[in-house]
């Protein structure tokens, strides 16, 4: 593909950006880390190198009641001047732009970070924050609105290039915006024109305190996901209205943080929100920026071709791959590590108060530490399994120059990443294998199919360094008569290799369980319930997405049994104990999915015959053990050999 439009510059003002790709802000949690400042430096001019547009910095409170947490970045004071210069500096020194955005959390700031009351335009509190905001008194509103200009002076001061007011995700911006946060009865509640007057008051001191040649861009909500929220209509005059206000550029932000509509999970489909963008576009004379599950720079082309955008927000895709505009210019398509929208390293961590990373790039967020160096002295590395963790040792290790072999016992890469791919949803994983053969072929790893390895193997005797990424075992429960039943064990299902047949009873609730339940609905089984001791569903599925799992389970009609006991499984069917009474439950199928058990005993054996052996993902622990465990794993160990 050629990227006519990708590549070509844009100007707001004064300033022009080198491509039509902003690199959307994210919260990333490295400013109250040690050495926090030079992490988030690092983390910015790693990206700033390599062709983005506008690099968008996570949100930067301009009050201290209005910050995100406590390790967001700050505007509210003229010493964060001083702050955030070196910062600047060192993206220009790398070829790079950055625009620092305005942040007000509104009812989303939390007490018990910022050890002050959150406030909104109404008491009403969010369904996603256990305190209830102050009513902002006007006195209030003036000071916020002051608040937002003295720090988009700030930033100017700083260096930065230009700067974005946060007006979407459910914000305090967006909660003046909308009837359902916004119910005063004064001046800047009540009907919408009066809604409007806080947003557009802080775009109009925002441009007289920045001056006329400084790019200002609103970030607002094309889309609320909330119930009598703000209508479409209403949507399209703020557009207008922020153009006439001063405003440069609107990216357009999609959904608040507790709607109940997935909106950047791997289960939204890609490109999804673009004609909201659109939409917006025809009705202004400003540049439009169209943003949300857009995660391939060919998709991005189209849409920018298609005159639906002016300018593509990315954010996530540059945790997955710093260089993704990069290898595209190019044409390097096949070595991009794309984002695959799974949420667990990046906004799971940072609701976690934990930095954000990548599961598929943990380099994201360690740039300073996880740097590559290339080996003293080329060994013969052979690493026994290609799941995750398997792959990501050997793909490090082969870049030091290690001459690497990778066995595994099944057909092709990918370990459990080839179930995840199968349930509906989730073909994204499909990109993370393309990624990896990718990088294993042009590194000259070899590979090997069909082929269990021992410790007298000719590859193991022939091997400097064995590194065991065999996985995990499926855990089997002990229920009286399990075994004698002909149950199945995940994996069988997943592989097809055993017949599912009627009532399915699914012994487990975890993520792998409701993975197994979706991906029988999809193969028209219609009869499905899961069982478990706990009564919480869906353990080790991150907070961004677990509820929507979920949801998406019981829109299915798949029932879920928490807080039983088994007693025995008969031909009658599964014996459970549940509020002190026996069932019987009767079923055709049952599947086992509750947990998994580390599968250590080819790397106790080679250790036991003095080898060079190193262990990693589920072959060494499987509890707690995830895909961005087991791949962070096989990154240390790569880099240690």
């Amino acid at each position: 593909m050629a990227y006519e439009h990708l590549f070509s510059p844009i100007t707001l003002r004064n300033t022009t950006f080198q491509s039509r790709v902003m690199m959307g802000s994210m919260h990333v949690g490295l400013e109250g880390e040690e050495n926090g400042i030079e992490k988030l430096t690092a983390f910015y001019v790693r990206r700033a190198k390599e062709h983005v547009g506008l690099i968008v910095t996570g949100g930067a409170a301009v009050t201290p009641e209005g910050s995100g947490g406590e390790n967001f970045m700050m505007i509210a004071d003229d010493e964060d001047i001083k702050r955030w210069k070196p910062l600047t500096e060192a993206v220009h020194e790398a070829g790079g732009k950055i625009a620092l955005q305005l942040f007000h959390a509104g009812r989303y700031a939390y007490k018990s970070m910022n050890g002050t009351d959150p406030v909104a335009p109404s008491p009403i509190k969010s369904p996603i924050n256990p305190d209830e905001p102050k009513e902002m008194n006007v006195h209030d509103i003036y000071r916020t609105i002051q608040a937002f200009a003295d720090s988009a002076k700030r930033a100017k001061e700083a260096g930065f290039d230009a700067v974005e007011i946060m007006g979407s995700e459910g914000y305090l911006i967006n909660q003046f915006i909308s009837p359902v946060t916004n119910q005063r009865t004064d001046q800047w509640g009540g009907t919408f024109e009066n809604r409007l007057h806080f947003p557009l008051a802080i775009a109009r001191l925002v441009r007289e305190y920045v001056g006329l040649d400084y790019p200002v861009i609103f970030r607002m909500s094309g889309l609320d996901l909330i119930e009598d929220s703000t209508t479409e209509e209403q949507t399209l005059t703020l557009a207008e209205q922020l153009e006439s206000s001063g405003i440069d550029m609107l990216n357009i932000g999609i959904g608040w943080h507790e709607s109940n509509v997935p909106t950047i999970s791997m289960k939204v489909p890609r490109n999804h929100f673009t004609d909201i963008a659109e939409n917006i576009k025809n009705h202004v004379s400003i540049p439009v920026i169209a943003s949300n599950r857009i995660n391939q720079t060919e998709d991005a082309e189209k849409i920018l071709a298609e005159g639906k955008a002016d300018m593509i927000s990315m954010a996530r895709p540059f945790l997955a791959d710093p260089e993704i505009l990069t290898k595209a210019k190019q044409r390097r398509e096949d070595d991009i590590n794309t984002c695959i929208a799974c949420n667990q390293a990046c906004l799971d961590h940072v609701f976690e108060n934990k930095p954000a990373s990548c599961i598929v790039n943990p380099e994201a967020g360690r740039e300073l530490v996880l740097t590559i160096e290339k080996a003293k002295q080329s060994k013969q590395i052979l690493v026994v399994g290609a799941g995750p963790a398997g792959l990501e040792t050997a793909r490090v290790a082969a870049l030091r120059g290690h001459k690497v072999t990778i066995a595994d016992k099944r057909t092709n890469i990918g370990g459990q990443f080839n179930y995840s791919l199968l349930v509906p949803g989730k073909a994204e994983f499909n990109e993370t294998i393309r990624y990896y053969k990718t990088q294993l072929d042009k590194l000259g790893v070899h590979t090997v199919f069909n082929t269990s390895i021992d410790v007298d193997h000719p590859l193991a005797e022939k091997a400097e360094d064995i590194v065991i990424a065999t996985g995990i075992i499926p855990r089997e429960p002990d229920i009286p008569g399990l075994k004698e039943s002909g149950s199945l064990a995940y994996p069988e299902v997943f592989e097809e290799t055993a017949t599912v047949s009627g009532k399915v009873a699914i012994i487990g609730g975890g993520g792998i369980a409701c993975d197994l339940a979706s991906f029988l609905y999809e193969k028209g089984h219609s009869d499905i319930t899961l069982f478990q001791r706990s009564t919480t569903f869906g353990r080790g599925i991150g907070k961004t997405t677990r509820w929507a799992t979920l949801l998406d389970l019981k829109k299915k009609g798949i029932h879920m049994v928490g807080g039983v006991t088994y007693k025995e499984v008969t031909t009658k069917g599964l014996c459970i104990t549940l509020d002190d009474k026996e069932e019987w439950i009767e079923v055709d199928t049952i599947i086992t999915a509750s947990g998994q058990l580390p599968n250590p005993s080819l790397y106790k054996k080679l250790s036991e015959q003095g080898k060079a052996v190193h262990i990693v993902g589920g072959a060494s622990q499987a509890l707690g053990l995830n895909a961005e465990v087991a791949i962070y794993d096989g990154t240390k160990i790569g880099r240690s050999i």
